[in-house]
């Protein structure tokens, strides 16, 4: 072997070392860690769909109130009118 095919194979070694621990950082850090953010954030979707029905629950509740308020000032104003 000559002196210049040697030095090739070191750089290559010396590549696939390095795509090797690249590799071992994508499966063993990064994967994980998208996954936790991912399971986070569908914890906080299903906090977020809670909480919207809450409040349209809310909604309805006022808009039920608001109407029987204007239901009661009808008939108090009919038996104003009576009396």
């Amino acid at each position: 072997m000559t002196e210049d095919m040697k030095m090739i194979l070191d750089r290559l070694d010396k590549m696939d070392a390095k795509i090797t621990d690249i590799q071992l950082t994508l499966e063993n850090e990064t994967n994980r860690n998208i996954r936790i953010i991912a399971e986070g954030h569908l914890d906080l979707s299903r906090k977020l769909d809670e909480a919207l029905k809450a409040e349209s629950e809310k909604e309805i509740l006022l808009l039920r109130v608001n109407r029987l308020e204007n239901e009661l000032r009808r008939v108090k104003e009919r038996i104003e009118q009576i009396a």
